[in-house]
């Protein structure tokens, strides 16, 4: 059973829930817009992506920021997914995240991309 992220109800009264692609999916978003230090049971959880709204936007940011996803990922999410690809980009003030990984369960390639204004 997965619970849908953000919490919701559904048209029935009851909790919703969302299919295992979604899910994992949701728990992505979470671990990339998740800071480091946030949750109390796991201080390392995160990537620290929002940390870096205000900071200067630059070639080397976005490698730093796409090294340090990849580890996120990697200790996270490992088990559920294998990356296949991940590059951030710079460009004017935002970064562009694109993220192609496969679902180890079901093989199911999956690729998506998040945009983050800095």
């Amino acid at each position: 059973m997965n619970i849908a992220y953000p919490f919701q109800i559904n048209k029935g009264g009851y909790t919703a829930l969302a299919d295992d692609a979604r899910h994992i999916l949701e728990m992505v978003e979470q671990l990339l817009f998740t800071n480091p230090g946030e949750r109390v049971n796991q201080p390392d959880f995160g990537s620290g992506l929002m940390q870096l709204v205000f900071a200067p936007n630059s070639p080397e940011l976005a490698a730093a920021l796409q090294f340090t996803m990849q580890g996120a990922i990697q200790r996270w999410l490992g088990d559920l997914i294998q990356v296949q690809s991940l590059s951030v980009t710079s460009l004017d003030s935002q970064l562009n995240i694109d993220l192609q990984y496969v679902v180890r369960a079901t093989n199911q390639p999956v690729s998506v991309t998040f945009t983050q204004s800095i």
